[in-house]
C-alpha cells in the first residue's frame, strides 16, 4: 500500500503556518479569537479554568472563611506550599525532593521578572495557550511563520524540566483562581470591571494592528501575557512609547498586594492575558 507525499510546507494553507490565524483549545468556555479581541476587553465575562476550584474546594473553602486580604494570602500560600512541596527541604533531603521545591509559581514569577523571554517566560506563555487557547507573538524574535528558528527555540524553552517538575500548570491555574477571587473579595484594584494600566515599549510599530501610534488612538495585539504597571511614571522608563489601555480585570493573573513577596511588586507589576488593546499611545512622555 502506498501512502501520498508529504505536503511541501509552502503548498500548505496560509492558515497552518501563520500563527496570526491558530488558536488552540480553551479551557475556560471563552473561543481564544473572541478571548482576544477588542469586543470581549469592551464587554468582560467571567472566566474560570475548568476544574480548577471544584479539584481544590478546600482551599476555597478555607478563603471564604478569611476576614482580610492579608489572611487569605497566608492561606493560599500555605495550601500552595503543602499541595506542592513548595518548602526549602532539608540539606539531606533526595535529590528530587532538593529540585522540586525549586519549580514553584514564584520562582517561575521570579525568572519573569528577570527576563520575561527566557525559559520562565516560555512557561508562562505556554500556560496562557494551553489554558486560554491565546497564541504568544514574540519570545526573543517575532513569532511569525511556523516553523522557524524563533518558534524552535521558544518551543524548547516552554517545555524546559527546571519547571515542569511539578505540576507547575496546575499551580498557575490556581494562582489565576486566587487573583480573580481576590479581586472580587476585597477589590484590590477598586469595585469596577476596568483598571486603567500603562505599558512602557519601544518595539510598538510592529504591534499595530489598526491606526497609527501618531494618532494616539489605536489598537494592538500584544503578547499572550504581558506586563502592564498601575503606575504611568513606572512605565514610562521602560521604552519610548508609552500606552494607556483600559483592562478588564477578568484577564489579569497577578496584581500588587495578591501575594506576599517582593519579586515583582518594585514595579507595581499587573500581568495580564493579551490579545488586542485599544491604547492611548505618547511619545517620550
Amino acid at each position: 500500500m502506498s501512502f501520498p507525499p508529504a505536503p511541501v510546507l509552502d503548498d500548505l494553507p496560509a492558515g497552518e503556518t501563520d500563527p496570526a490565524r491558530w488558536y488552540a483549545t480553551s479551557l475556560v468556555g471563552v473561543p481564544a479569537p473572541l478571548l482576544g479581541s477588542l469586543e470581549f476587553n469592551a464587554h468582560p465575562r467571567r472566566l474560570r479554568i475548568a476544574g480548577t476550584r471544584a479539584s481544590s474546594a478546600g482551599l476555597f473553602s478555607l478563603l471564604d472563611r478569611c476576614g482580610d486580604a492579608a489572611e487569605a494570602r497566608d492561606v493560599f500560600e500555605h495550601y500552595l506550599e503543602l499541595a506542592f512541596g513548595l518548602a526549602k527541604p532539608a540539606a539531606r533531603a533526595a535529590p528530587s525532593e532538593l529540585r522540586r521545591w525549586k519549580a514553584s509559581y514564584l520562582k517561575l514569577l521570579q525568572g519573569w521578572g528577570m527576563d520575561a523571554n527566557g525559559p520562565a517566560g516560555a512557561v508562562l506563555k505556554g500556560w496562557v495557550e494551553s489554558r486560554f487557547g491565546l497564541v504568544p507573538t514574540f519570545h526573543k524574535a517575532p513569532l511569525r511563520r511556523f516553523p522557524s528558528p524563533a518558534w524552535v527555540g521558544y518551543l524548547e524553552e516552554k517545555a524546559t524540566s527546571r519547571y515542569h517538575s511539578n505540576n507547575i500548570h496546575q499551580q498557575l491555574d490556581l494562582l489565576f483562581e486566587f487573583c480573580q477571587w481576590m479581586l472580587a473579595r476585597f477589590g484590590l484594584l477598586g469595585c469596577g470591571t476596568h483598571v486603567q494600566l500603562w505599558r512602557g515599549s519601544s518595539r510598538c510599530e510592529e504591534q499595530v494592528v489598526r491606526g497609527s501610534l501618531r494618532e494616539r488612538r489605536c489598537t494592538v495585539r500584544l503578547n499572550n501575557i504581558v506586563s502592564f504597571s498601575l503606575s504611568r511614571e513606572t512605565a514610562d522608563c521602560f521604552g519610548d512609547w508609552l500606552l494607556q489601555a483600559r483592562a478588564p480585570l477578568v484577564k489579569l493573573l497577578l496584581v500588587p498586594g495578591l501575594l506576599d513577596t517582593r519579586s515583582l511588586q518594585g514595579e507595581a507589576e499587573v500581568l495580564a492575558l493579551g490579545g488586542d488593546y485599544e491604547v492611548e499611545a505618547s511619545y517620550g512622555c
